[in-house]
C-alpha cells in the first residue's frame, strides 16, 4: 500500500509503522495524535494466509469506530478519537504494549488445543482472560502474568509492572462483560475477543489500536454454526471469490448491526422533596445520577400536607413509564417516603437531608417504617444515585456499564494512590 499524504483533510507526517491491516501516520498539525488508516486486505494465521478484500478498509473503520464509540460513551480510557474518512480515524497517538489480552467467556478454538479434557463450550464465570506475547515469528506464544512483569517493558516512559498488569487484566475484562451485554441485546452471544493497550505521551494506558471483526468471535443466538466473525475465513480449506463475498457479508452485517446496541432512553428517578429547602440535597442527587447517565427530574410535594397531591404526582408518572425510580428527600419526620412506598410497586430510596442536630431522628424516621413497606434508605447523595443506576441498569446496559467503569476507577485510583506511598524499606 503506497504512503498516504492526506486523509479526511488532515495532512498525515510520516508513515509510524505498517502492519498486516493498516498503517499508522504521524498528524503533525495535532500534536499527541495519530491516524490509522484500514486497508483492503483480509489475514489469518499470523499473515499466513492472506486475500484482498474490497470493502473491508471502510466496513472495519466503521465496525470500530462504532465500538469505541460505545466504550468511550460509557467512560472507559481509549485513544479513540474519531472518525475522519471512510477508512480511517483519529487516535491519542500510543506506543503500545507487546501483549494480546484476550477474554473469553465460552472455551472453544486455541483454548481447547492448549488445555485438552476440556469440552467446547465450556462456560467460563467469571471470564477468562488470557495474555499473548505479540511475536509473529514464534506465533505469538502464550505468557503469564509474571513473565509479561519479568519482561520489563518500558512503553512511553511507563515500567509495565504488577500495578500496569492489574489494570489491564481488569480493564480487559470489563470491556468484554460491555460489548457482551451490549451484543446480548441483539441476540448474539459474545464468545471471546481481543484488545491491546497503548501508553500516550502522558503515561495513560489506554485501550487502543482496533476493535473490529477481526477481534472477537460472534455467535448470533448463541450457534456457532451461525458465526459471523474471521474465523469463517480461518476455517476455509480454500478460499474462493464466493467464499471472501460471504466473509464480508457477515462483516458488513455486523457493523450494521452496531447501529442498533444503544437501548431505549425510557426510564426516570423521580427525586421528590418535601420542601423547596431540600433543593441544593436533590441537586447533588441528581448531578449524581445525570453522571451515571440516568435521565432525572425534581419535584417538590410534601405527603403530610398534600398527600392527594402526592399521590397524583406518583400516578402521573406510573402511567407513562415502566422503568422508574422515586427517591425522596424529606427532613424531620420522613412520610414522603413511606407514604410512597405504600401505594407504588416502583422503588422507593429515602434520602433525607440529614443534619448533624438531628441526624439520629431524622434517620429514625427513615428506618422504622410500617409493616408491608419496603423503601431503602441511604445518607448520601451519590448512595442515592448508585443505588437508582444499580436497579435501572438490570435493564440498561449502558448503565449497568456506567456502574462498571465507576468500579474500575475506585480500582485504579486505589492502584496509583497505593504506587505513590510504596517503598520497600531497606535496613
Amino acid at each position: 500500500m503506497a504512503a498516504v499524504t492526506e486523509v479526511g483533510g488532515i495532512k498525515l507526517g510520516k508513515l509510524l509503522i505498517e502492519g498486516k491491516t493498516k498503517q499508522v501516520y504521524d498528524v503533525p498539525s495535532m500534536p499527541g495524535h495519530s491516524i490509522l488508516l484500514n486497508k483492503d486486505r483480509i489475514t489469518a494465521h499470523n499473515g499466513v494466509r492472506a486475500h484482498d478484500l474490497e470493502g473491508k478498509a471502510q466496513i472495519s473503520n466503521q465496525t470500530n469506530a462504532k465500538v469505541f464509540g460505545l466504550l468511550n460513551q460509557v467512560g472507559l480510557k481509549t485513544a479513540f478519537v474519531r472518525m475522519v474518512s471512510d477508512n480511517a480515524f483519529l487516535a491519542r497517538k500510543c506506543d503500545m504494549v507487546p501483549i494480546e489480552w484476550v477474554t473469553r467467556r465460552l472455551a472453544t478454538g486455541s483454548y481447547l488445543k492448549r488445555n485438552p479434557g476440556v469440552k467446547e463450550g465450556y462456560r467460563f464465570s467469571p471470564p477468562k482472560q488470557e495474555t499473548f506475547y505479540k511475536d509473529d515469528a514464534n506465533d505469538d506464544p502464550q505468557w503469564s502474568e509474571e513473565q509479561i512483569v519479568s519482561a520489563g517493558f518500558k512503553v512511553n516512559g511507563v515500567l509495565i509492572g504488577q500495578d500496569e498488569v492489574d489494570i489491564m487484566r481488569q480493564t480487559t475484562i470489563l470491556v468484554f462483560e460491555v460489548l457482551e451485554r451490549a451484543w446480548a441485546t441483539r441476540n448474539c452471544a459474545l464468545i471471546d475477543m481481543k484488545i491491546e493497550f497503548g501508553v500516550d505521551a502522558d503515561g495513560q494506558l489506554l485501550v487502543a489500536d482496533v476493535i473490529d471483526s477481526d477481534s472477537w468471535r460472534l455467535w448470533p443466538s448463541g450457534d456457532k454454526r451461525l458465526m459471523v466473525d474471521k474465523q469463517v475465513y480461518r476455517n476455509l480449506a480454500s478460499v474462493t471469490a464466493s467464499d471472501l463475498d460471504t466473509v464480508k457479508r457477515n462483516f458488513l452485517w455486523v457493523s450494521e448491526q452496531l447501529d442498533n446496541l444503544q437501548p431505549k432512553n425510557d426510564h426516570l428517578v423521580v427525586v421528590l422533596m418535601g420542601s423547596p429547602s431540600d433543593k441544593d440535597h436533590c441537586e447533588k442527587i441528581a448531578k449524581n445520577c445525570r453522571e451515571l447517565g440516568l435521565n432525572v427530574e425534581l419535584r417538590v410535594t410534601s405527603a403530610h400536607k398534600g398527600t392527594k397531591t402526592t399521590l397524583h404526582i406518583v400516578n402521573e408518572y406510573e402511567s407513562v413509564l415502566s422503568n422508574l425510580v422515586f427517591i425522596t428527600v424529606a427532613g424531620r419526620s420522613n412520610g414522603l417516603g413511606p407514604v410512597l412506598s405504600g401505594n407504588t410497586n416502583y422503588p422507593v430510596i429515602n434520602c433525607p437531608p440529614v443534619k448533624p442536630e438531628n441526624v439520629n431522628l431524622d434517620v429514625w424516621s427513615s428506618l422504622n417504617l410500617p409493616s408491608g413497606l419496603g423503601c431503602a434508605t441511604v445518607l448520601y447523595p451519590e448512595a442515592a444515585a448508585l443505588n437508582a443506576a444499580q436497579i435501572l441498569g438490570l435493564n440498561n446496559f449502558l448503565i449497568w456499564s456506567k456502574l462498571r467503569v465507576k468500579q474500575l476507577a475506585n480500582f485504579t485510583s486505589l492502584i496509583y494512590a497505593d504506587k505513590s506511598f510504596r517503598g520497600v524499606r531497606k535496613e
